[in-house]
């Protein structure tokens, strides 16, 4: 389910099936103008990831809406802001909650977050494989999703 109306009337009707959330964390960057293509291209790539999984795990998990942060940010300071995502998320209660993120830098401060890190090595999207993206994603997802259903 996704953070829609039609979703969350729906979840709310059914949510003792729905015990997983996953919050996809993206990083946000003007500054650095040479890299603002690779940044907008994990975006990209990160949303479309984090809609597959929903679409296979549909009725068991709830997709929050995008996290962003400042990609040369602290970390530390983020690590507080996402655990009350997370405090506010298992209120409901969610058995599970997942961090989406292809920044491997998170790895650092997994262990200060009150979520399973869910670490993916990202890849961009460029005019010259646009059409071959789809079957990578789909290919880490099933990856993803067996992951998943081990914490199951």
């Amino acid at each position: 389910m996704q953070w829609t109306k039609k979703d969350m009337e729906l979840y709310i009707g059914s949510k003792e099936y729905i015990d997983t959330a996953i919050i996809p964390i993206i990083p946000f960057q003007l500054s650095q103008e040479t890299n603002i293509g690779k940044s907008t291209s994990k975006r990209e790539v990160l949303s479309i990831f984090a809609t597959e999984i929903e679409k296979e795990l549909s009725g068991r998990i709830l997709l929050i809406p995008n996290y962003y942060y400042l990609e040369y940010g602290d970390k530390d300071e983020e690590a507080q802001r996402l655990n009350k995502w997370t405090q506010e998320i298992q209120k409901q209660p969610f058995e599970h909650v997942f961090i989406l993120t292809f920044d491997a830098g998170w790895k650092k401060h997994e262990k200060s977050l009150d979520a399973n890190l869910l670490w993916v090595p990202g890849f961009q999207i460029d005019e010259q494989n646009s059409s071959n993206i789809m079957p990578l994603i789909r290919g880490q997802v099933a990856d993803v999703i067996e992951l998943l259903r081990s914490y199951w």
